[in-house]
């Protein structure tokens, strides 16, 4: 008996959840478009210092000959470049330089990255200016194993 009724309603369900003539499963649009996760570059020059000028050019020279055409492999957030765009503007550009220079050589550890950094939620390692001040009020730690919103 049980397996009578277990038949009828398989049958049932298959029946009414069949694909009809009159009722076709419309088109899907597929969209194989990497999401830009960045950052969308500012590459206009805003009122300040020669120096930040400077700067400021040479950010935009090397997003817009390497960067734009090699494409967004960079594992953290921000990029180097934006980093030292925005240490630059919190700080001078001898200051703002020797943080960029100091993230950009621990950036590239390959081995031990993995646990240093806190991660966002696509996955990037998240590693503001803010971390990086000199004033000792105004660090926050945050632990690598915390997953961060930016």
């Amino acid at each position: 008996m049980f397996k009578i009724v277990l038949i009828i309603v398989s049958l049932f369900t298959l029946v009414t959840t069949a694909q009809t003539d009159w009722v076709k499963w419309g088109k899907t649009e597929i969209n194989y478009e990497k999401k830009d996760r960045t950052r969308h570059k500012d590459y206009s020059y805003h009122g300040g210092s020669i120096s930040e000028l400077a700067v400021k050019t040479l950010a935009n020279a090397y997003w817009f000959f390497i960067s734009d055409l090699d494409g967004d492999n960079c594992p953290f957030s921000p990029t180097c470049s934006s980093f030292l765009l925005q240490s630059v503007k919190e700080t001078n550009v001898v200051q703002g330089t020797l943080m960029f220079f100091d993230r950009f050589t621990r950036d590239y550890n390959f081995i031990e990255r993995y646990n240093r950094y806190p991660r966002e939620k696509d996955g990037h390692y998240y590693d503001p200016v803010s971390l990086y001040t000199l004033n000792v009020d105004k660090i926050k730690y945050i632990p690598p194993s915390a997953v961060v919103e930016p």
